[in-house]
């Protein structure tokens, strides 16, 4: 995005009216915007769930299978999770086979499989304001328990999934194990790594960002290439209105072994760009459009995200402003601060793609997450009693150095491009006595390993903490173990301790004394059935921090 594209943005003192008229999507007076406006405008204008407008269906009258998008679990609780699935019995059409009823769906959750122990059970209703999406939050369960659960409508009954608590408040935890995931763009290929973490042993998932794209999928999928399908039209644009985004949604959550995925372990989720839009900041577009148009579109994702994602009642959007950053505990062991680097962020300097840093870019009021948000992590760490300190976010929070000049170029769109942002978080990590720091990343299609610097110039200043880069599910094709700029990179950021451009995930297992980093890669995702490897685990010490080889 160049910056002459910015230039039609709202003013700050025009901001507020714009948040403000998104949320009131359905009032004349915000419908004289622009012709695809107002088309977005009458997208998402939907009354409140459960309006007594909304009849009842009978779910006996339900013919097809209408768990087609499988079920999830997320955000553990020590006490409570959350359970979500949406009726779709024809996912690929825009009502998805429902006409616009409540449904009634019970629930049951199983200390076992078999469903032979019941721990909870009841009912809920899926409204077609939400696409009949359905999020249970289930109380009342004990602590560090593994859960069985599944839903039934008319006669037709769920998968299981699997999910689990968080352990008490102040307990001691011998270990966890987390997978980190991210960036799956359909078209680029198989969700083959899926697959394998479905069958991993591990307590609970990260989802980093880009758990969709945007970009249109043609009929065959384009790098899965299908010859047993033709996939419909309506995937082959750019996804712009509410129906276009739960359409997506659909098409991703469909994938076998996505839904395996979420049926094995509870997500925890949040978002980077393409949920949305390519790199867009705040409420400033990636393209020249209206600003009003673009928070309209902004209103349409977000809603749609929420719907399609196992996510609690205090993420539900308020038009195009949603609150997804969180903390989560995992007893004395680890505290987990989810970050939203994209909602709040300063807008991108010299654009969005590489630049050398400069004025504009190390202007000290920029920001990356927001002041309230930046405040929110660092008071956390100040109270913080974990022995782990986890930042789940999305984009590359190390320096990374993109040439070998002496001035070198850096990316725009991460940290780079915000160096006092990150300053101002690092400076709260050492006044708050954080010693265990770890930042978990997502975003650039690639696996890194990198050391935390006190200072990323001079190699032998202390770290500070450790950062895990996951790399992509899909997105960027097959790749390759050494990228093109494998020999660049690794000589121009000596704190960068590993780098593989092929797709997987990668694993942490913390424990009391260390923490344990595997990446897990797979050969190929334009075919489907790759094997999975280990390319490379490190161990980082608690008290002393830095990744050394496994």
């Amino acid at each position: 995005m160049t910056p002459a594209a910015r230039s039609t943005q709202p003013t700050p003192q025009h901001a507020p009216e714009l948040r403000a008229a998104a949320r009131h999507l359905g009032r004349r007076r915000f419908l004289t915007v622009t012709g695809a406006a107002a088309a977005l405008a009458f997208a998402v204008d939907l009354p409140a769930a459960g309006a007594a407008s909304a009849a009842e269906l009978d779910a006996a009258r339900i013919t097809e299978d209408p768990f087609t998008l499988g079920v999830a679990s997320g955000d553990p609780l020590p006490t409570s999770v959350l359970l979500w699935t949406r009726l779709a019995p024809a996912p690929y059409q825009p009502d998805s086979g429902l006409p616009q009823q409540r449904v009634t769906v019970q629930w049951e959750l199983a200390h076992d499989a078999g469903f032979r122990r019941i721990a909870r059970r009841g009912s809920t209703t899926a409204h077609p304001e939400f696409h009949h999406a359905v999020h249970v939050e289930v109380g009342g369960l004990a602590p560090d328990r593994v859960y069985y659960y599944r839903f039934r409508t008319g006669t037709w009954v769920s998968g299981t999934g699997r999910t689990r608590t968080a352990p008490a408040p102040g307990a001691r935890v011998s270990g966890l194990t987390l997978a980190a995931v991210s960036c799956q763009a359909y078209h680029d290929g198989y969700f083959t790594a899926y697959g394998h973490l479905a069958e991993d042993d591990v307590d609970v998932v990260f989802h980093l960002g880009d758990y969709l794209y945007e970009y249109a999928v043609n009929s065959v999928g384009g790098a899965r290439n299908y010859t047993d399908r033709t996939l419909p039209d309506l995937f082959n644009h750019e996804t712009v209105t509410l129906e276009d985004y739960r359409l997506r949604y659909a098409l991703y959550k469909s994938d076998p072994d996505l839904i395996a995925a979420h049926a094995a372990h509870p997500f925890v989720v949040t978002w980077d760009d393409h949920e949305t839009e390519n790199n867009y900041a705040d409420d400033v577009p990636e393209n020249s459009v209206p600003p009003e148009e673009f928070l309209l579109r902004r209103a349409s994702a977000y809603r749609a995200y929420w719907e399609n994602q196992p996510l609690r009642r205090p993420q539900l959007p308020d038009g195009p402003d949603m609150r997804l950053y969180r903390r989560l505990q995992w007893g004395r062991l680890a505290q987990f601060d989810i970050l939203d680097t994209r909602q709040y962020r300063s807008d991108q300097a010299y654009g969005d793609g590489s630049h050398v840093p400069g004025p504009e870019s190390e202007d000290p009021s920029r920001t990356m997450t927001g002041a309230t948000q930046e405040r929110w992590l660092i008071d956390g760490w100040r109270r913080s009693k974990a022995l782990w300190n986890v930042v789940p976010q999305q984009v590359t929070f190390s320096q990374r150095k993109l040439d070998l000049n002496e001035v070198a170029k850096v990316s725009m769109d991460a940290w780079d491009g915000y160096p006092a942002s990150r300053d101002r978080v690092l400076a709260g990590a050492r006044s708050a006595g954080v010693d265990n720091l770890m930042v978990l990343t997502g975003d650039v299609h690639v696996g890194y390993a990198f050391d935390i610097k006190d200072d990323f110039d001079d190699p032998s200043s202390r770290t500070l903490g450790t950062e895990i880069v996951a790399t992509s599910i899909a997105s960027g094709k097959d790749g390759a173990e050494r990228p093109s700029t494998w020999e660049t990179y690794t000589r121009a950021n000596p704190h960068l301790k590993f780098f593989d451009g092929r797709r997987g995930y990668a694993t942490v297992a913390l424990g009391q004394h260390a923490a344990r980093a595997d990446f897990k890669t797979v050969s190929a995702v334009t075919t489907p059935g790759a094997p999975i490897t280990t390319a490379a685990s490190f161990v980082t010490e608690v008290g002393d921090q830095g990744l050394k080889p496994a």
